[in-house]
């Protein structure tokens, strides 16, 4: 018998293998820390990424296969499957890629308009110039571009290409402005907000968290006596509402649909119409329950959640007789759940079943630990349970009509109180995995790699946000159906949208299963394309985008977003020079927002005694205490800095101390000079947290920590009745007041 003959294994890709394919496929083999020291990608890093991806890295040859593949694709569509081009004057060009032989052809294009109607164009291929060529194993392409003369209105069209007698190709064509949305009052005017955190909102009359009847309130409080232009919202995501592990606003269950905590359960009309919800509510378990929620320290999210829904299964009861007999709320249900169509069916559609099988199986927390059948949103055991349990898919879709019902009367309400912007929202940067958005649209996401940043000051360990990251490719073919949802569902009933992490448009650190947040990379994404179906939907909706562009931000990201007219954001504590400098208000840009923190950094209080710091040791979240004392006295020099740029800028008084040491917590001399700093800086946009109005020290979340700190639970320090009357917020409003008066950012209305 003959030996069997030894199989040499595949040799492993080189490094030039790699680098080409990283480059192809948008992975960054390097990059810079906010330190300004190098990072090099690892071979490993590299492959496990392009793995991710759908890449067979594993050898020389199955790279070299995957780039020939993927660059062949790429010409044998005679169009990009998408086509996202800036509408102007001078009309627009199409690239078509057609093998050489056709390069004589007759071609018909045709632009099928959103309303329907057909601009047709024939085009003599031959009279177009060649711009590039390639081969493929004996078959040559050409590359030529169509130039429209008149440009297709703005929107989302359907191209179709016919060469001869050859079957036509269809490309989806996206239409979009040069720039994002900007009233004509703000481009020679300024304005300020107030940020809250609406789940945090104390009132006499709420259930345990704030809701819209209170936001209405705080804009008559706004309007009447801060004389700011908007109210900055925490994102208003559905999440699931369990603590400590599910209540960030940030970590949503879906970025599409709204959290029902926020609901007025007195206000809805269905709550007038009950009799056995009314009795209920005047019982007395019901009355003590309310009173224990809306008298805690924090926001007890289960409790609220399962009270509030207790309540609306009541409603909804009452409902269904409505839409039994057609009357003209069940008719403007029916239009809600047309116009929302297969996002909304899908996000009920899983909301029931969670409810339904947690129900049967109390340990089954999330889809991932489902009946097997039922983890696929497609499968006919899932649209069984559709077609069986239809009055609970109609339950959530009623809810998020309500949402949406009482969310369109707040930012009516602050319009007709004379907010030139109204209600300003935010838009989560992550979907959870264990989420609604992840069962329903999975194809949309990169599975294998988790999304996260590098190491820096604030994380020295850097951060795992735990959830996979967007499939870039998916959202092109599809024609960012789904990207255009999530900013045209989070621009409603709104004025302007907060886009947090903006950097995802421009790239995000990829953590690979199995690393850790110290060993990722970057991976780049279509930003172009993004950023102008941002503004398309900017300008369709008429709101300001705001894009948080925090961290290490390379100039070219921060130029593009000034170029589409996306304002960027810019914190009082991270505006310093190479020498550590805080910058000057004039200094600031024009295009931005200026706060002094955010949710994730200390407020002003918090800063100025450390008491973030101090909440980052008892959470066990500094290494040693050499870097807890390293802090505290970094902390002192910065403070320095400070308390020295506001007297050059005569913002403290000429007695107040010029020593930091004399000044051991945020008095009133320097909480107005930081207000006044703010309130002066060269940005169009100003806006300042509630805790940084009140004086608050505690900040709302701790990065890294979970059970260890109270994230997202935080209430205000005072109801929004105790606004009106407290003579402390009244000496703090009439600071804030006087500052937008002097600097020209009052709202003129108010």
């Amino acid at each position: 018998m003959e030996p069997t003959p030894t199989i040499a294994p595949a040799a492993p890709p080189t490094s030039n293998e790699l680098s080409n394919a990283a480059r192809m496929w948008g992975i960054e083999t390097s990059y810079w820390d906010m330190w300004g020291n190098p990072h090099h990608a690892s071979a490993e890093l590299v492959m496990s990424i392009l793995g991710s991806l759908g890449v067979d890295a594993s050898s020389g040859e199955s790279l070299l296969l995957a780039i020939e593949e993927h660059a062949r694709r790429s010409w044998e569509r005679a169009m990009p499957r998408t086509l996202v081009i800036t509408r102007s004057a001078e009309g627009c060009h199409i690239p078509v890629s057609i093998p050489e032989a056709s390069a004589g052809a007759e071609a018909d294009l045709d632009i099928l308009l959103e309303d329907g109607t057909v601009e047709r164009h024939h085009i003599a291929m031959a009279d177009l110039p060649i711009l590039d060529a390639v081969e493929f194993h004996g078959r040559r392409f050409v590359r030529k571009r169509v130039h429209i003369t008149t440009p297709p209105p703005l929107g989302y069209h359907r191209l179709s290409l016919r060469l001869d007698n050859a079957p036509s190709e269809v490309s989806q064509l996206i239409v979009c402005p040069p720039r994002a949305y900007q009233p004509e009052w703000l481009e020679a005017g300024r304005a300020a907000g107030l940020a809250i955190s609406l789940y945090g909102v104390r009132s006499g009359r709420n259930w345990g968290c704030g809701d819209t009847t209170d936001l209405e309130w705080l804009v008559d409080w706004v309007a009447e006596r801060v004389g700011a232009g908007f109210i900055a919202l925490n994102p208003l995501h559905s999440i699931p509402n369990r603590q400590p592990y599910n209540t960030s606003p940030y970590l949503p269950n879906s970025i599409f649909y709204r959290n029902p905590i926020y609901l007025d359960i007195e206000r809805m009309p269905d709550f007038a119409n009950s009799a056995r919800a009314k009795a209920l509510l005047e019982s007395d378990g019901i009355q003590r329950q309310i009173a224990d929620l809306r008298g805690s320290d924090f926001v007890e999210y289960e409790r609220v959640s399962k009270l509030k829904l207790r309540f609306l299964r009541l409603l909804f009861r009452t409902f269904l007789e409505e839409w039994k007999q057609g009357t003209d709320r069940a008719t403007d249900l029916r239009r809600y759940i047309e116009s929302e169509g297969d996002l909304l069916h899908k996000f009920a559609l899983h909301a029931a079943l969670d409810e339904s099988i947690h129900a049967k199986n109390p340990d089954v927390w999330n889809w991932r630990s489902w009946p097997v059948e039922y983890q696929d949103p497609n499968s006919e055991a899932t649209h069984r349970f559709a077609r069986r349990h239809q009055h609970a898919l109609l339950f959530h879709k009623y809810i998020q009509w309500q949402l949406d019902i009482q969310f369109r009367t707040a930012q009516e309400h602050a319009i007709k109180r004379g907010l030139k912007i109204g209600l300003y929202h935010d838009l989560a940067l992550a979907t959870d995995r264990f989420g609604a958005d992840l069962w329903a649209h999975r194809d949309f996401f990169v599975a294998g790699c988790r999304v996260g940043a590098p190491p820096d000051a604030f994380s020295p360990k850097g951060q795992d946000w735990a959830f996979p990251p967007p499939s870039s490719q998916h959202h092109f073919d599809n024609a960012y159906r789904l990207f255009a949802q999530s900013i045209r569902q989070n621009s409603r009933h709104g004025g302007a949208l907060r886009i947090d992490h903006v950097m995802r448009f421009f790239r995000l650190y990829w953590i690979p299963d199995g690393m850790d947040a110290s060993e990722g990379t970057y991976v780049r994404d279509r930003w172009e394309d993004l950023l102008a179906v941002l503004a398309l939907e900017s300008v369709r909706q008429k709101v300001i985008v705001v894009g948080e562009d925090l961290g290490t931000v390379p100039d070219q990201v921060r130029e593009a977003l000034h170029h589409y007219g996306i304002f960027g954001y810019r914190v009082f504590y991270f505006e310093q020079d190479r020498d550590g400098r805080f910058r000057r208000p004039q200094e600031y840009p024009p295009g931005a927002l200026v706060s002094a923190t955010t949710h994730d950094l200390p407020t002003l209080a918090g800063f100025w005694t450390g008491r973030d710091i101090e909440a980052r040791r008892e959470a066990g979240l500094l290494p040693d205490d050499s870097a807890y004392h390293g802090m505290l006295g970094e902390r002192a020099h910065q403070k320095q800095r400070i308390l020295d740029l506001l007297h050059d800028m005569r913002l403290l008084p000429d007695w107040f101390t010029r020593d930091v040491r004399a000044v051991p917590e945020l008095n009133g001399e320097l909480h107005n000079a930081v207000v006044g700093f703010l309130a002066s800086a060269n940005s169009k946009l100003m806006v300042l947290n509630q805790e940084d109005l009140l004086k608050e020290s505690e900040q709302q979340n701790l990065p890294g920590s979970t059970e260890e700190y109270p994230n997202w639970r935080r209430k205000m320090k005072c109801t929004v009745e105790e606004l009106w009357e407290s003579h402390e917020v009244g000496e703090f409003t009439r600071m804030f007041r006087a500052w937008l008066e002097r600097t020209g950012r009052i709202n003129p209305t108010t």
